[in-house]
């Protein structure tokens, strides 16, 4: 998959093209790009999507920004599975929010695009004022087809990227799944941590949330599959830990069951299986350690009970 940067491209092929935010990329978007992708096909085009970062509410209105269900890389690592041919990562600033609509256009048109299909509630270019209707009406005098898609509904719900937060926020992990297709998911690289795992007998690997608002906490069931290949079960806490750090940022801790090889500096992706509980103060590391050990032996309980 290529990726570029802006509204450019380094030659003339034609493509079928759509555009969104797609945070989470769950059944909707997937829809979406499967349409895409037919399309794409019946015209001889390549696929292509433009995306945002960082999200425009993230640039508009940072302290109301709703938390991301995916970074940069995980969504790029979605697209490239669901078999996109090209995306282009426009970065979100002044210049892009000033924007008129129909600048916005001509220069999506400037892509050698054939074909654009968008969400039917999608809105664009400057004071949000472009639309489907505008697109469309530009299309055909570019000679540029231009379709809309619209919701995709599980069991009479729309599916979105609010519904997933609110899935998550709840601790409904399997509904956050059916949404997604997949089991929720964070990935990123383990970093040197206090070793204080180490020192309570339960050693975990830290990833560092590259944005502070997650949209889950608490502790959890997770499987995780190291960069090399190796899938390993095990326990999460995802929060601030009041325990040991008082206004801390979140971070994420993984323990590994039976694992103790060397992973500091390694990529790591881990499933979200089953919320064990919320995030909690305890009094000391005596009450922590006991707690950390009634939660790796619940997990370890939820393998053997879910048949993994």
């Amino acid at each position: 998959m290529q990726i570029l940067r802006e509204l450019h491209s380094p030659d003339n092929q034609p493509l079928a093209l759509t555009i969104g935010n797609f945070d989470g990329v769950h059944l909707g978007h997937q829809a979406l790009l499967e349409q895409l992708q037919l399309a794409a096909s019946e015209r001889g085009l390549a696929t292509a999507a433009i995306v945002f970062e960082p999200h425009p509410r993230e640039f508009f209105t940072p302290e109301q920004a709703p938390a991301r269900l995916t970074n940069l890389r995980e969504k790029l690592e979605r697209f490239s599975s669901l078999g996109l041919n090209r995306v282009h990562v426009c970065r979100f600033d002044e210049v892009l929010a000033r924007t008129s609509a129909t600048d916005f256009i001509a220069a999506l048109f400037g892509l050698s695009v054939r074909h654009v299909l968008i969400g039917d509630d999608f809105r664009f270019g400057n004071a949000r004022g472009g639309d489907f209707a505008l697109m469309e009406k530009m299309g055909q005098q570019q000679g540029v087809s231009v379709k809309s898609m619209g919701s995709v509904l599980q069991d009479g719900i729309r599916i979105s990227s609010t519904a997933v937060r609110l899935a998550l926020s709840e601790g409904k992990l399997s509904l956050a799944q059916r949404y997604l297709g997949r089991p929720y998911s964070i990935s990123g690289r383990v970093e040197h941590g206090e070793k204080i795992g180490n020192k309570l007998g339960f050693p975990t690997a830290n990833i560092q949330l590259k944005h502070n608002l997650a949209p889950l906490r608490g502790v959890f069931v997770v499987r995780v599959r190291i960069e090399d290949g190796a899938i390993r079960e095990g326990v999460a806490s995802l929060g601030v830990r009041p325990t040991l750090t008082p206004n801390g940022k979140p971070v994420l801790e993984v323990h590994l069951f039976d694992f103790a090889q060397e992973i500091y500096g390694k990529h790591l992706h881990v499933d979200f299986l089953h919320k064990l509980r919320d995030e909690m103060k305890f009094s000391g590391l005596e009450s922590l350690t006991k707690q950390i050990s009634l939660d790796v032996e619940h997990a370890k309980d939820w393998f053997i009970q879910n048949g993994h």
